[in-house]
């Protein structure tokens, strides 16, 4: 019987000749990432001192402040200074500050490859699926087991496919594909599953669509969200210098739990509603909805190519009056290229506000909050009630192209509208 990509995985990091759905194995971790929100300051501190007091390898371990950075309180401050000092007594030096979310931060450091555990204490961690690495998050109590081991155990998960086909319409973006399989699957639908991303459309992305993608498997209740690894991957890699690595696709009769199919030619741009990510309808059914607030940004919807869209259909545009539009570019590196490129400038010539690398906006900690009563067009992964300010406010979700062209209306606009 074949193979999923997930069951080869960890089949590599128990140390077993084959593992198959369902049954339970020690990993070996590859890569174990904490931020600063579920990171050394939560429970991890304290107990580690029973275990001995130290990390079992601190080249594999990588610590990120990115939700509370830039602070915007003294007690987020103090969570950081926190953070940046235990990194230093164990002995991390893979600490990264304002260097933005943590998944992308991961991703453009190399440590994120094919074949890998990835573990992290933040459940978007499955965006390393994108590179082909079995990607999942974990709390904190099982961190420390990590941290102090090197090792944890995994249940295989079985594995839904998605099919996606053709080629992606003009106005239509990997987010849109993202959201469509979701309000399929629902938020639960996928729980503690691998879902496997493969088809034509899919080996056509760029790693920057494709990290999209996979970055929200969670959002489904999945484990890992997985694409097999191609020239794209490999091309992503080399130009961090990586070429050694294993690669890994699912053999023509491996056993799929549930199977999904698309025609991209038939996608629209879609739109998550409140409060659920899996509230899924098309862009131009919810048209008449007004918006206070568009935010551009996250690991999920800031890279460069998210930025280069939205600046290519705002250029000679003006946002809607009233409205505040809102850009946090993916990462530091990001943020110059964008800049570099002009991008970052049309977009603030047409009355957005550029802001720091961060998670700050997305979580609702600082940088953007939003009013009772008010409306945001978000490129960010979540919609759940209060995630980005008032319990008050309502968050939809779109693809940055939908973002944009919301800002410029002022009120939830298809891009296609104004292309």
């Amino acid at each position: 019987m074949g193979k999923t990509i997930s069951e080869k995985i960890l089949a590599k990091a128990s140390g077993c000749e084959g593992v198959t759905a369902g049954e339970i194995v020690w990993a070996k971790v590859d890569r174990a990432m904490m931020d600063d929100i579920l990171g050394p300051r939560v429970e991890i501190s304290e107990k580690i001192k029973y275990l001995g007091d130290k990390i079992w390898d601190p080249d594999k371990v990588v610590i990120i402040s990115d939700h509370y950075t830039p602070p915007a309180s003294i007690k987020q401050a103090e969570i950081v200074k926190f953070t940046r000092d235990w990194a230093k007594e164990y002995g991390v030096e893979k600490y990264f500050e304002f260097a933005g979310p943590c998944h992308q931060v991961m991703a453009e450091t190399g440590n994120v490859i094919p074949g890998s555990i990835v573990l992290g204490t933040d459940s978007h961690t499955c965006m390393g699926g994108a590179l082909g690495a079995f990607a999942t998050g974990v709390g904190s109590t099982e961190m420390l087991g990590v941290l102090a081991t090197g090792q944890t155990w995994l249940k295989v998960p079985q594995t839904i496919k998605v099919t996606w086909s053709g080629k992606i319409p003009a106005g239509v973006m990997a987010k849109d594909m993202s959201l469509k399989t979701i309000g399929n699957i629902g938020h639960a639908g996928a729980t503690y599953k691998a879902v496997e991303y493969v088809g034509d459309t899919i080996h056509g992305l760029s790693m920057d669509e494709r990290m999209a993608i996979t970055n929200m498997a969670v959002e489904m209740g999945a484990k890992v969200g997985l694409m097999p690894t191609d020239e794209v991957t490999k091309e992503y890699l080399e130009k961090q210098g990586i070429i050694d690595y294993p690669v890994y696709k699912s053999d023509a009769d491996a056993v799929f739990c549930e199977e999904y199919s698309y025609q991209a030619e038939d996608l629209k741009p879609q739109v998550a509603c409140p409060h659920g990510v899996d509230q899924v309808t098309d862009a131009e059914n919810v048209r008449d909805t007004v918006i206070h607030q568009a935010y551009l940004g996250s690991c999920t919807g800031g890279r460069l190519n998210d930025i280069r869209q939205a600046a290519e259909l705002l250029k000679g545009k003006r946002i809607a009056k009233g409205l505040r539009m809102l850009v946090s570019p993916a990462s530091n590196g990001i943020w110059r290229t964008a800049d570099e490129a002009g991008y970052l400038k049309i977009l603030s010539e047409a009355g957005a506000v550029i802001l720091a690398p961060t998670c700050g906006v997305c979580v609702g900690l600082h940088s953007g909050l939003i009013a009772s009563g008010e409306n945001c067009i978000s490129s960010s992964n979540r919609n759940f009630i209060g995630r980005m300010g008032s319990k008050e406010g309502k968050i939809y979700l779109g693809s940055p192209l939908t973002v944009a062209a919301s800002a410029v209306m002022g009120r939830i606009t298809d891009p296609r509208e104004i292309m």
